[in-house]
């Protein structure tokens, strides 16, 4: 059988980056547990036993060489992955065959590279959300005046701008990276806690030294990275940490998804494109489509992302006393997957986000269409108080609206404004209408709000990640 005749996730093969499949690999994920066993050796010689200078070299020595086709075989005989991995290393490692895992547990090794490959990848994801930042912020900055047509219920609503728009997605966004951030920082090791979490067979290694047994839990820590370990764990470390790191992805899901429907429906007025290469096909029927696939594709991986993140809470919630296994195959599969999504999610967010592309005469257009009519209420209120009768002004408004409308539903422009200026009755409201014809008068402060945003919220968000900024983004397919 060939490669291409057996199953690969479309997260590899299509959407993911190279960094966080790396990250998540098998081999990484190995080379961890070595890592690991290389740690905890030298903590142990560190703190008194009888571990010798030779016996961490020959570790070291073989750190690297993975033999995965013996671990397999021997994996098929004990069905035990852990097991297999020790047995690989020390006949690898003879001398040192004694004293790898020495006072462990399989999750010594399991639980803490994962959490290694969380942190790592909750790093990458924010770097990633930085750089959709910045991207957006340019796009709100260049943006920030021009008057555009809001919407409230996929229905006309008072004008904004272009601008202040574009904040309302770079405030989720930031939402993101705040809650991504505490919890990459707060993240905590298991350590060395033994079989149940007791620490009893480290306790037995130490002669009943306890000072010894919460030194070696805190060095161990600390030689990756790790502040603090958890107080206390049962056998694993506690599984709401995969429901609050998977929820926290579903969550950028989210804000990718508002972001991606609304350029969608941008696309379908006109008004705001996403990205569409020269050579690119719309259509392999319709010639003529610029099909929003790019924005579709984030829709599509935030519903998968936001409705997988699920299985990790049940997870969570599930487990019985100490630990039970029930947890292994879904983690392995989701915690990944969560986090490729996301990835994938993030570089379609920061494609799409640097090659947006305004009408701005679509834009124009549109708004006059409507604002004659937005406007009404107000023109109104302004005729009264010069004076008029409110319920007769208001039955001339609606009868020049319906006019005006039909002339719309006909293909013509919108000449509810002249109208109403012709109208002796509207006399009083001639200030009104006149502001009515610059839309720039009409969107209150959403300029200002822009440079307020801008500057309060996202600059120092930039200035903290300035160092990974600079991203591109070239999508595979």
């Amino acid at each position: 059988m060939t490669a291409d005749a057996e199953y690969r996730s479309p997260l590899v093969e299509r959407y993911a980056s190279s960094e966080m499949l790396l990250n998540f690999s098998s081999c990484r994920r190995y080379e961890i547990w070595r890592a690991l066993w290389v740690a905890l050796a030298e903590a142990e010689k560190r703190l008194g036993l009888p571990i010798t200078s030779e016996q961490i070299d020959e570790l070291k020595a073989y750190q690297s060489e993975l033999d995965m086709a013996r671990v397999a075989a021997i994996e098929k005989e004990v069905r035990h992955e852990a097991t297999a991995h020790i047995r690989a290393y020390a006949e690898q490692c003879p001398k040192a065959a004694g004293i790898i895992h020495l006072g462990a547990t399989s999750c010594f090794v399991a639980d803490n590279s994962e959490l290694i490959q969380v942190r790592d990848g909750m790093r990458m994801i924010i770097g990633k959300l930085a750089n959709v930042i910045e991207t957006l912020a340019k796009f709100a900055e260049k943006h920030k005046n021009l008057p555009c047509l809001s919407y409230t219920h996929l229905q006309p609503a008072q004008p904004t701008t272009l601008g202040k728009r574009a904040c309302l997605w770079l405030q989720d966004f930031v939402t993101d990276i705040e809650d991504a951030e505490r919890v990459c920082s707060t993240l905590r090791f298991r350590g060395a806690k033994g079989t149940t979490g007791t620490q009893a067979s480290f306790l037995k290694l130490f002669g009943d030294d306890e000072g010894k047994v919460l030194r070696l839990d805190q060095m161990v820590a600390e030689k990756f990275g790790f502040k603090e370990v958890f107080p206390v764990t049962g056998q694993t470390y506690p599984r709401k940490v995969d429901s609050r790191v998977t929820d926290t992805l579903g969550q950028i899901a989210q804000s990718a998804s508002k972001f991606a429907n609304d350029v969608r429906f941008l696309q379908h007025t006109g008004e705001v494109e996403e990205p569409f290469d020269e050579k690119q096909v719309g259509s392999s029927a319709m010639p003529y489509k610029r099909n929003p696939v790019r924005t579709e594709r984030i829709s599509a991986l935030s519903r998968m992302l936001i409705s997988g993140v699920q299985g990790i809470s049940l997870t969570a919630a599930a487990q019985f006393l100490e630990r039970t296994l029930d947890d292994s195959a879904i983690r392995r599969i989701m915690i990944p997957e969560a986090f490729l999504l996301a990835d994938a999610i993030l570089d379609i967010c920061l494609n799409v986000a640097s090659g947006l592309v305004v009408h701005e005469e679509v834009i124009g257009r549109t708004l006059s269409k409507h604002l004659p009519f937005i406007a009404a209420e107000n023109i109104l209120m302004a005729a009264v108080a010069g004076g008029g009768d409110r319920q007769e002004l208001h039955e001339l408004l609606r009868r020049h609206s319906m006019e005006a409308r039909q002339k719309v539903e006909a293909g013509g422009e919108n000449d509810l404004l002249d109208r109403i200026s012709r109208d002796p009755e509207f006399r009083a409201a001639k200030l009104e209408i006149d502001s009515v014809r610059d839309p720039a008068q009409a969107v209150g402060l959403a300029g200002g709000q822009t440079e307020s945003f801008l500057a309060e919220v996202i600059r120092p968000v930039l200035r903290k990640y300035s160092e990974v900024l600079g991203m591109r983004s070239e999508l595979r397919v």
